[in-house]
């Protein structure tokens, strides 16, 4: 097998594990809080096992210490909300809501990765609104807060993609990812007594002792689903173009979708026009692949801490 065609299987291996991450949230009983907790403070463990993250940490200017701690917080806010998305609604509402990352990406990043901004890109983030409406129209009424806190996830990947995009070439991948998930957990760990009021549907006590079933889902997550994706995606996206890698990764939400229908049922929990809305939204999302000049991936690494893997064109 050549090491490009190695790398394809390599980049969609990764991506049917990130369509995991919805299912897995939505099977662990925890609430979003201490699944997101628990989540980063597994990959920092392990990353703190590696010799190499420690001598990339001590390599990072103490201007960019502050940056990309302050990236992790908005790590752990949208997997806080992505989390809690799930749990206000169903896996399939939360994937498709994180959807939506890529054409706010379009209208953000020139902003603030100090880019040349796109008329195709605003073309193409146009072109889901439909979908949202439809998603919207194809949603009972108790799912609805669910995809507001999923929209806000999705805003906040737009944010910190464009950040990390514009930074984490400064550093090593391993040490960055641990500096932000490390200021993720503890951020979510001094405003957990204050989420009943900030926002009481996603408050929850973060310390909450996992049980034998929820700890084994929670290693998976946190090493299946994360760490083992974040090394093999570094290592496919050397044989291949960002045009593929972006086009493979464009597949998660629909993953997610099918693994949800088969492992939850949660097909009887929809209508057809929320599937339609789907459909409508990840058409805009290929659209931007197809569209777009394949080019070299210069900024791998970013892939390491986002779900929605939408941040790399």
């Amino acid at each position: 097998m050549s090491p490009a065609a190695k790398a394809q299987w390599q980049i969609h291996f990764c991506v049917l594990l990130w369509g995991f991450t919805a299912i897995l949230g939505k099977m662990i009983s925890l609430e979003a809080l201490p699944i997101v907790w628990w989540r980063m403070l597994i990959v920092v463990v392990a990353l703190a096992l590696v010799p190499k993250m420690w001598r990339g940490l001590r390599a990072i200017p103490p201007r960019l210490l502050g940056a990309y701690a302050g990236i992790g917080v908005l790590v752990a806010l949208h997997w806080l909300t992505f989390y809690g998305s799930i749990k206000l609604a169903n896996a399939s509402v939360g994937a498709t809501c994180i959807a939506l990352a890529t054409p706010m990406t379009a209208l953000l990043e020139p902003w603030l990765a100090r880019r040349r901004f796109s008329t195709r890109e605003l073309v193409i983030g146009i072109a889901a609104l439909p979908g949202v409406a439809l998603v919207v129209g194809g949603l009972p009424g108790s799912m609805h807060l669910g995809l507001a806190v999923g929209t806000v996830s999705a805003l906040l990947v737009a944010i910190f993609g464009s950040l990390n995009k514009r930074l984490v070439e400064h550093a090593d991948a391993m040490a960055v990812t641990a500096l932000e998930l490390g200021a993720g957990a503890l951020t979510l760990a001094l405003i957990a007594p204050a989420l009943p009021w900030l926002f009481a549907p996603l408050a929850a006590d973060i310390f909450a002792v996992p049980g034998a079933r929820d700890t084994a889902l929670l290693l998976a997550l946190g090493l299946a689903c994360t760490l083992l994706p974040f090394t093999l995606s570094l290592v496919a996206l050397r044989h291949m173009s960002a045009f593929a890698a972006q086009l493979a990764t464009n597949l998660e939400p629909v993953y997610a979708i099918i693994l949800a229908a088969l492992l939850l049922g949660e097909q009887r929990q929809l209508t057809p026009t929320f599937y339609a809305g789907a459909a409508t939204i990840l058409l805009a999302v290929f659209l931007h692949p197809l569209l777009s000049r394949s080019r070299a991936v210069t900024h791998a690494e970013i892939l390491g801490t986002s779900e929605a893997k939408q941040l790399v064109d």
